[in-house]
């Protein structure tokens, strides 16, 4: 028995369908399949020649009546007897596996190329550890400066002091202010977390 199958939709190019039917043909161990895509009125179709005895074939016909690839928008589904020539179907499989290919190499080809740039750049992994070990050399001074700070902050404060005696001189309610002042220093510092 052989038929022609026609399967209708805006979307059953590019979605797996010829792959999808040759695994169900497979399946059902249909000697003969042949798939190709076409396009007519605006509507993308995919045609399944198809041959072998008449209780496979009729399974094979409700399998993809009931069934589509994921991304598939289906609008029919027709079949009409059919005599001409129908390839075989490990002709068929062998095709595809041939078409994957082609279409894995450049891939195969691009993720060749990022990983050797992947390469390139751990390449300098051993200059960035020699940075970060003249970082920490220069953490080394931190106590030092730590103390050098310190020593500011008790020349700033007697400065301070000795401001703030100054401004009591010149102007009695200045001193007022300045110590507002101070004290809104010292909520600053202790916000910022600064001794």
């Amino acid at each position: 028995m052989k038929l022609k199958i026609k399967i209708v939709g805006s979307k059953v190019h590019y979605v797996g369908y010829r792959v999808f039917l040759l695994k169900h043909a497979m399946n059902l161990a249909l000697p003969g399949l042949s798939t190709y895509n076409w396009e007519e009125n605006g509507q993308q179709e995919v045609i399944a020649l198809v041959e072998g005895n008449e209780a496979r074939v009729t399974a094979f016909l409700q399998t993809v009546e009931k069934n589509k690839p994921k991304l598939a928008e289906v609008s029919k589904v027709t079949f009409e007897d059919y005599d001409g020539d129908v390839g075989r179907t490990s002709e068929v499989a062998m095709l595809f596996s041939f078409v994957q290919l082609d279409k894995a190499i450049p891939l195969l080809l691009d993720m060749r190329d990022d990983l050797k740039a992947v390469r390139k750049n751990t390449d300098m992994i051993p200059q960035i550890s020699e940075d970060i070990k003249a970082v920490r050399k220069n953490t080394d001074t931190i106590p030092q400066i730590s103390e050098d700070i310190k020593a500011v902050r008790k020349t700033t404060d007697a400065t301070l002091d000795e401001i703030k005696g100054m401004r009591e001189d010149i102007q009695p309610g200045y001193a007022m202010q300045f110590r507002q002042m101070q004290a809104d220093v010292r909520v600053i510092k202790d916000r910022l977390g600064i001794a």
